[in-house]
């Protein structure tokens, strides 16, 4: 948990190992019931290797990226992301943040979320710490 706010400051990578039970878990968590989230067959027939991660689960994930870093009273005031390469299970994604900007105690985190074959996630989380500032 970071104690200040500082433009530039570099967030500690965070390792996500992406298994079926991940995707398949955070397909049924978010209401997402279409089968290239779960149906590895169907997945296949429809042009890709294995089930993907949908967006909502990598959401989730930025999310708690941001909050297990800036601790229990950040505030998440905008998510902004978007996808690139699919997650598939047996890869690893590995979240990293860099402040961009600090407002009082409001801070913009730029966040990327790589896995072997590219940039999984890509954006940008506005954060709220109550009585944390730069």
């Amino acid at each position: 948990m970071t104690t200040a706010l500082t433009a530039g400051a570099e967030l500690p990578p965070l390792e996500i190992p992406v298994t079926r039970t991940l995707i398949v878990a955070g397909a049924i968590a978010s209401r997402d019931y279409q089968d290239v989230h779960h149906d590895a067959e169907l997945a296949r027939s429809k042009g890709a290797p294995d089930v993907f991660m949908n967006i909502l689960t990598t959401n989730g994930l930025v999310g708690r990226y941001i909050t297990d870093h800036f601790g229990p009273t950040a505030v998440l005031r905008r998510v902004a992301i978007r996808l690139g390469a699919p997650n598939y299970p047996g890869d690893t994604m590995v979240l990293t943040g860099r402040i961009e900007a600090v407002d009082g105690d409001t801070a913009t985190v730029r966040v990327v979320g790589a896995n072997g074959i590219g940039a999984h996630v890509t954006g940008t989380v506005t954060v709220t710490v109550p009585g944390v500032a730069s």
